[in-house]
């Protein structure tokens, strides 16, 4: 059965999420010296993404999250940090500005 929302762990999704692997970039500010590092998504929504990178962030972190697909670039809120394994770090990332074509995925 599709439901129009996704329950997890107590909470509602209000977007639909799609298991994609999409190459990316994340970039930060630190001291002063612009910093890069590149990744991956599990999942992709609308709204934003769960994420594989080699680096830890620290939760509300701002980021410029570059879909390395397309060349596309957003500002991102690191909305979530999960455990570390051996491709690097789980990351929740939420995209500030909401945009249907950023991933430029067919739903």
């Amino acid at each position: 059965m599709n439901l129009p929302e996704e329950k997890h762990a107590g909470h509602f999704r209000s977007a639909a999420r799609l298991n994609s692997r999409i190459l990316l970039a994340l970039e930060w500010n630190d001291a002063g010296r612009n910093l890069h590092v590149e990744g991956y998504t599990l999942d992709i929504s609308p709204e934003g993404c769960l994420a594989i990178v080699p680096q830890g962030f620290v939760v509300g972190q701002r980021l410029k999250l570059i879909n390395l697909s397309n060349r596309k670039e957003a500002q991102a809120l690191l909305v979530w940090r999960g455990h570390e394994g051996h491709g690097g770090w789980e990351l929740g990332l939420k995209l500030e500005n909401l945009a249907d074509d950023f991933w430029g995925v067919d739903k």
